[in-house]
């Protein structure tokens, strides 16, 4: 009869345990995005741009947006995604819509900027198409 008294009590404790001390749960928070535009690096950024995965020279440039939290939550690690065509409807970055991330973005509306590398040979206007975020609601151990 102790033992099944002692099995019940620690049992309770786990579960007491288990139902405090559990972590809060990190939900996938989609960010809209939009007054997304582009403009050319300063020099210092510029200078000696290449694509990734090899040594052809690159053009270098600012993509600016806005991106509106609506949560009442400070989102963490959002990846930005979008397309980017040149001036003749060619992608900009073949197989790959992720153009990089935002570490924090508060609730509301707040501005961004990432850096992209686009192969020189291909002309401009740039046309910057279909673009939105997403990241966590809590920060992403790493």
């Amino acid at each position: 009869m102790r033992t099944r008294i002692n099995v019940i009590f620690i049992s309770f404790l786990t579960l007491l345990q288990l139902w405090v001390f559990t972590p809060p749960a990190i939900a996938l928070t989609q960010v809209k995005v939009f007054d997304v535009s582009y403009q050319d690096c300063p020099a210092e950024l510029a200078a000696g741009a290449v694509i990734s995965g090899g040594s052809a020279a690159a053009n270098c440039f600012i993509v600016t947006g806005k991106a509106e939290n609506p949560t009442y939550k400070t989102v963490y690690d959002a990846d930005i995604f979008g397309r980017i065509y040149d001036a003749n409807n060619n992608p900009v970055m073949q197989n790959r819509s992720r153009l990089g991330s935002i570490p924090e973005i508060p609730p509301g509306i707040s501005d961004f900027e990432i850096r992209i590398s686009v192969p020189a040979n291909q002309p401009e206007p740039l046309q910057l198409k279909q673009f939105k975020a997403s990241g966590f609601s809590g920060q992403v151990r790493r």
